[in-house]
């Protein structure tokens, strides 16, 4: 049974209505907010997010990929860990842009997906 979801970030769609999404978006979606939204910045939710935006002004090291990981992976089995299974998590950052491949399964259905996110520094 598929749903609709109010598309994130929100905007308006051809019709002047919020524009809406199917259940593999939402996901998507889900995960996004969870990566991009940094620690403080929900009033009502203070501690979540993994606060990904930070970490395009460090200097790349193997230390700081793999202690990101970490931390993505724990926020993701955290705040998601009813919707998704992860299974990977890879972060790079080249340049001023942040790329981050997460593996998972979808509870749900069983479904495996491998969804690419990345994040360009703001100047």
């Amino acid at each position: 049974m598929n749903k609709n979801y109010m598309d994130y970030p929100f905007h308006l769609d051809g019709r002047g209505r919020s524009a809406e999404t199917d259940d593999n978006d939402h996901v998507r979606d889900l995960i996004r907010q969870v990566l991009f939204t940094s620690p403080g910045e929900r009033v009502n939710r203070p501690d979540f997010g993994c606060g990904l935006k930070q970490l395009i002004f460090m200097p790349n090291s193997d230390a700081l990929a793999a202690s990101t990981q970490a931390i993505v992976h724990g926020a993701l089995q955290r705040w998601l860990a009813r919707v998704i299974k992860v299974e990977s998590v890879t972060v790079e950052a080249i340049e001023v842009q942040l790329k981050v491949t997460v593996v998972y399964t979808r509870r749900t259905t069983g479904e495996r997906f491998v969804e690419e996110f990345s994040q360009s520094a703001t100047v």
